[in-house]
Formats: C-alpha cells, sequence, structure tokens
C-alpha cells in the first residue's frame, strides 16, 4: 500500500488543471468499478481490528483509532445498498477526509491511480433517481467507472440537524437594502445534497439562487446572463471545487480571464480541506474559500461578500476574504500520514 499513498501524496500539481487524480477500486461481490479523488484518501490499510458500539448507524460496523482519531467504519457496499460485508480481515480501508472528519471506508481491492480530465467525468444520467448515489460517471480502459456522492452517504448516516442558520428578520431587511436589483446567487454543485443544502442557507438569508450541477452549467448560466445583459443580476457565485466536465478553480479561472465577466465574486465551497493554499487560490482569481458544511460561515461568507460588493471592493482584484478562517479550520484537523501505512 506504501506506493499507492506515496502516488497520492506526490499528486497535488494537478491541482486548478481541471484535471483529477482518481483511485479505482472494487467493492466485495460487485465487478462494478469506482472511484474517488485521491485528495480525499489519506491512506489505504488492511481492515484492522474494529471496535463495535451500540447504537451506531446500521451502515457503520464500529469504530477504529486512527492515528489518535477515533474514526468511523462504514460499509460502502450496505451504505449503497448493496449486501453487506463479510470477511472483514480480507477487506481493505479507505481513510478519508470530508468536511473535516475521517472515517473508513470498506473496500474489496483498489486498482490504481489514473489521471483524467475533468471534461472526462459526466454528470450523473438525468433520469437517476433520488435514492441514486451516483454523482457523475467516466471510463477508463473500456470500463464504466462510477463515481460515488460521499456527501449524500455522509449526510444519511449523520444527519446535521443544524443545516440552515437562522437570521433575525434585521439581517435579511440589511441584505435587501444593499443588494443589486433582482440579484440572485448562482450555486454549483454536483452533489444533490451539497446543493440543496447551500440554496437553502442562501434562501434563509431571504435571497434567491440559481442552481448548477456542474461548472460547465454554471458557466452557460453566466455567459447567457452576460449575453442578455443581466449579469448585474448575479451577485456572486458559490461553486463547488470537484465537478464534472469543469471543475471550480477552472470555473474561476474562466471568468477571471474573460474580461467580460472578471468583476463576478467567487466563493469556493468544497469539502476538500486539506491541499489549499493561498497562491493555489489566487491563480484562480477566487475572492473567497470555505470548507463544507457549516451553514453559519457560509452565512456570514454570502452577507461579507454582498456588503463588499456595496462598498465598492472589486472582485477582480482576487482579495481572498476567508482563507486564514478556512485555513485555520483546515490546520486545526489534522492526520498524521507521517507514521506509515
Amino acid at each position: 500500500m506504501a506506493g499507492l499513498i506515496d502516488s497520492i501524496e506526490q499528486k497535488t500539481g494537478i491541482v486548478g488543471q481541471n484535471r483529477m487524480e482518481m483511485l479505482l477500486f472494487r467493492l466485495p461481490n460487485n465487478p462494478q468499478l469506482y472511484g474517488l479523488n485521491v485528495f480525499k484518501i489519506l491512506e489505504i490499510v488492511h481492515c484492522p481490528h474494529i471496535t463495535i458500539l451500540p447504537k451506531l448507524h446500521q451502515s457503520v460496523i464500529g469504530v477504529i483509532d486512527a492515528r489518535g482519531i477515533t474514526s468511523s467504519v462504514i460499509d460502502l457496499s450496505f451504505a449503497m445498498g448493496g449486501p453487506a460485508t463479510r470477511n472483514l480481515d480480507k477487506q481493505l480501508l479507505l481513510m478519508t477526509e470530508y468536511n473535516k472528519s475521517i472515517q473508513g471506508f470498506v473496500v474489496n481491492r483498489v486498482e490504481r491511480i489514473v489521471d483524467i480530465s475533468w471534461d472526462k467525468i459526466k454528470p450523473a444520467p438525468q433520469g437517476v433517481g433520488q435514492k441514486s448515489y451516483l454523482v457523475a460517471v467516466t471510463e477508463f480502459d473500456h470500463e464504466l467507472v462510477e463515481i460515488i456522492d460521499v456527501e449524500k452517504i455522509l449526510s444519511e448516516i449523520s444527519p446535521d440537524k443544524k443545516v440552515i442558520a437562522e437570521h433575525p428578520d434585521d439581517v435579511k431587511a440589511h441584505l435587501q437594502e444593499i443588494i443589486r436589483p433582482n440579484a440572485k446567487i448562482l450555486v454549483a454543485d454536483d452533489s444533490k445534497i451539497a446543493l440543496k443544502q447551500t440554496v437553502n442557507t442562501v434562501k434563509s438569508l431571504g435571497l434567491e439562487a440559481i442552481e448548477a450541477r456542474d461548472g460547465k452549467q454554471a458557466l452557460e448560466i453566466i455567459n447567457k446572463y452576460q449575453s442578455e445583459g443581466k449579469l448585474s443580476e448575479i451577485e456572486l457565485l458559490i461553486s463547488d471545487v470537484e465537478m464534472p466536465e469543469l471543475d471550480g478553480y477552472s470555473l474561476s479561472a474562466a471568468i477571471r480571464k474573460n474580461p467580460l465577466l472578471k468583476e463576478l465574486y467567487v466563493i469556493l465551497h468544497t469539502s476538500i480541506s486539506g491541499v489549499f493554499n493561498e497562491s493555489m487560490l489566487k491563480r484562480a482569481g477566487a475572492n473567497g474559500f470555505i470548507a463544507k458544511f457549516d451553514p453559519e460561515i457560509l452565512s456570514s461568507t454570502i452577507i461579507s461578500a454582498i456588503e463588499s460588493l456595496h462598498n465598492g471592493f472589486n472582485p477582480a482584484d482576487g482579495i481572498l476574504e476567508n482563507f486564514d478562517k478556512a485555513k485555520e479550520a483546515s490546520d486545526s484537523f489534522k492526520y498524521d500520514k507521517s507514521k506509515g501505512s
């Protein structure tokens, strides 16, 4: 496993190039090939001893001590509606980090790491039902690869009761006074659950949201508003980073490179909390970065953005409003990979 982990840790140069390093793996008793972004994977280990605890979600097998952090072990097959995994001693564990939490996913085997362009990754078919855990698909070596909506799985296992911040009427009234006429917030996210959470936060502020299922669709919406002379109605963009066809970095960079769009305020909103740095965000031209999902922080970021625009801030200047806060939150949540795998 050490070779795979070394490869994962060296694959940071592609961020911002509309490319992803993806780990391919399979589940027990399932021929389907699945993929996860390597930036979400901390290490790959043989399934260790698992402590069973009462009153856990049915998809959670138990917990382990991972580098001094108590982490849940999730039966990924069962969580997606498949059979429960047997013979755990013969399985592998993908230790992952999502939204500043660490958890292990039980898998049968890993295949390899591949470098793939986001434009080769397509959104899940429109006909996929609400119960599906498929967020995107691609192809590798003539085989279909399914990319899982991990955020949906985690929201079902550990539902956050506080998914919408509460705002006094005077805050909403203040926003209505300073926001531009007919203003809307454009939200781009390929995860249905994350998109819903963000849109609900926008609406809780008394603001209107426009939904885009990926970066490409978001850019098409922005270009449409610009061609119709209504670009000023898009107050700001809140974009996920990992998205099919066009990722958040490339979306932000495309906006900044277009003289007609460059003054659009861009906030990157992502579950990847361990690979960001200021120079990376400056290259993309983003104005802010926040980690998913905290409705209070998201709300305050939206309010701050609207106020700064009202006070004459030019988004093309690229000031990173929330980088220090986001970095502090990320740095406070460390997983020590230096101890080996």
